[in-house]
């Protein structure tokens, strides 16, 4: 999913939930579609094969339980995750959604609209970070001493310095896999 847009299609009857979330998308490069209720999601969902939905409970016509139950039945949908968003934040919805499959669960103002972003790109595990160290700081000697290092952290292979790549492996815990990578050569 790095080398290509995720495709998002966000599902709400409030417009400005819509509007807010679209634009936060698009300036962190997802292409996205809107719906106004499950009915209009589950159509375009059918027609636009997303990489992802992003979707609110309570809507008229058909609502956020039901969008992922008619999901669910259809080959060409049933394996898009699904994130819902939920206004009210009751737990019997969040027990619902997991037993229904949903990859996540976000109560609107608990969760900032980067960490949504965060999530979704997890879920895809492209969150990555490189980080650049200063040797001479805390422990930087004792690691390079015990993994065995050039003092500098240097590329066995192209000399170049080292970094330490973080994976998110739990966005809410702030949890990470660390390895250290080179830059020039992988």
């Amino acid at each position: 999913m790095e080398d290509k847009k995720i495709k998002i299609l966000i599902v709400d009857d409030d417009q400005t939930v819509r509007e807010t979330y679209a634009d936060i998308f698009r300036q962190e490069g997802f292409e996205v579609s809107e719906a106004e209720d499950g009915l209009d999601g589950l159509d375009k969902a059918t027609k636009e094969n997303p990489d992802i939905i992003f979707t609110g409970i309570i809507m008229p016509r058909m609502d956020g339980f039901a969008l992922k139950e008619a999901l669910a039945k259809n080959v060409n949908t049933s394996n898009v995750p699904v994130i819902m968003l939920s206004h009210m934040g009751r737990e019997e919805d969040r027990v619902k959604a997991q037993e229904l499959g949903v990859k996540d669960f976000i109560v609107q103002g608990m969760v900032m609209p980067k960490q949504v972003v965060d999530r979704i790109r997890n879920i895809f595990g492209s969150v990555k970070y490189r980080i650049k160290f200063s040797v001479n700081e805390l422990d930087t000697s004792k690691l390079a001493q015990d993994f065995s290092f050039v003092h500098n952290f240097e590329c066995s292979n192209c000399q170049a310095e080292m970094v330490l790549e973080l994976e998110v492996a739990d966005v809410d815990k702030k949890e990470f896999k660390a390895k250290f990578v080179c830059p020039k050569c992988g």
